[in-house]
């Protein structure tokens, strides 16, 4: 299995190391055409709008299709590209999860921190994780289809639907794989057929 990283900007090298501690093969993404030889992409944290500008059009829709695809984990400004609607301010998404998403919602970078939170899976049931938030966006509204697979007090901060991640937070950042291993595990998942 050969996963992608998108290696535009954001700390893409903690999620590639991540990824080959857990055994998967990795490709740092930088152009639109290395999309056709992975099985599964994490678009990492970084400044969503940014990511816009370096994807240009032609990048934008080859995403656009690999996501409706392909298994795809965004974190922070990754979930904000996954996301049906981003609001502060209002921008284009790749429309791969039915989530409406908020911008910048926790504060500003002197707001970071790091906290602990609850990770929810069929493995370990509903157990503690280090959950790093840098400038995070909220997910504001769960939709239909969504399952909510991590929390943070009453905020859901890691979803997924169907072979799709996102979380708000970077696990990338802290010595916990279970995120990670989480998004292999679903990319081991055979895509459903219509």
């Amino acid at each position: 299995m050969k996963i992608g990283v998108l290696a535009l900007q954001g700390d893409f090298d903690a999620h590639r190391r991540r990824l080959e501690e857990l055994g998967a093969e990795v490709v740092l993404v930088k152009k639109p055409e290395q999309l056709d030889s992975i099985d599964g992409l994490v678009i990492p944290g970084g400044e969503s709008g940014t990511f816009l500008k370096l994807l240009g059009e032609e990048g934008f829709a080859k995403l656009k299709e690999f996501v409706h695809a392909k298994p795809t984990f965004g974190t922070c400004a990754g979930a904000i590209l996954l996301a049906n609607e981003v609001e502060n301010p209002h921008q284009a998404g790749l429309g791969a999860l039915n989530i409406r998403i908020r911008r910048n919602a926790y504060g500003r970078q002197i707001d970071s921190s790091i906290r602990q939170g609850r990770l929810i899976s069929e493995k370990s049931g509903d157990s503690p994780i280090e959950m790093v938030f840098i400038r995070a966006p909220k997910i504001e509204h769960v939709g239909e289809g969504v399952e909510i697979i991590a929390t943070e007090g009453t905020d859901p901060v890691a979803v997924r639907q169907g072979r799709t991640m996102a979380s708000t937070f970077h696990p990338e950042l802290s010595a916990d794989p279970r995120v990670h291993q989480a998004f292999l595990d679903l990319c081991g998942t055979p895509a459903r057929r219509p």
